[in-house]
């Protein structure tokens, strides 16, 4: 892939967020409608054509975790608000290909993760479990070895103690499985077609009414 080949050559060993999601919609896994601008006046064409609430994050392949340094703002409303977000946004951030990602607002109470790790004996192996800010807290997640079937994806589903999540559940409809299959199955597929692919973390996954869509992502390079 052209985004990865450009990051290996010239020498990084992160795709950013932006980068990472262009990945996983090459392989049809649903993310977040957003647009890059790294400049104020930019900005008012990039929040009408995606439409407010929206969200402002920095983006740059250096940054790894946005929330806790304090470069994500949420449910912003108007363009106002908009541009004292991007303001402060980019006053804090630096590095290669920076900018402020102005992304949809995914509205959904349930988060998973999805995600990829290079075992040196295994190979590429995919991952699921319950996701957003408590995955480190609860561990609940199932791996298998790449390439997967639907099968397989189905039973990783299953495998966790939080599997009831994906039903319907306190006036939320079943999620999509054949969807969420779908996705499991692909970043397998990333890993096995993209040897320099050293891992992938794609939490949240937002269930937007019943229907998976990856909200944050991280591609590490070997």
């Amino acid at each position: 892939m052209n985004v990865i080949q450009k990051a290996l050559k010239e020498g990084r060993t992160a795709l950013s967020e932006y980068e990472s999601k262009q990945v996983l919609a090459a392989y049809q896994i649903p993310v977040t409608r957003e647009i890059l601008v790294d400049d104020v006046k930019d900005l008012t064409a990039a929040t009408q054509e995606i439409g407010y609430p929206v969200v402002l994050k920095a983006c740059s392949s250096e940054i790894a975790h946005k929330t806790e340094k304090g470069l994500i703002r949420v449910d912003i409303r108007n363009d106002k608000e908009a541009r004292a977000a991007f303001e402060e946004i980019m006053s804090k951030i630096e590095g290669a290909g920076h900018g402020v990602l102005v992304q949809e607002m995914v509205k959904g109470k349930r988060e998973l993760v999805i995600g990829l790790t290079r075992d040196v004996q295994f190979g590429p192996c995919v991952m699921f479990g319950l996701g957003g800010i408590f995955t480190e807290i609860l561990k609940d997640i199932s791996f298998r070895i790449a390439p997967i079937e639907k099968r397989d994806a189905l039973e990783m589903m299953h495998d966790i103690k939080g599997y009831k999540i994906l039903e319907d559940v306190r006036g939320m409809e079943a999620v999509d499985l054949d969807m969420l299959a779908d996705i499991l199955i692909n970043v397998g597929q990333i890993g096995l077609e993209n040897e320099k692919v050293k891992e992938i973390d794609i939490n949240p996954v937002i269930i937007s009414g019943n229907k998976p869509v990856a909200v944050d992502a991280l591609i590490v390079l070997e």
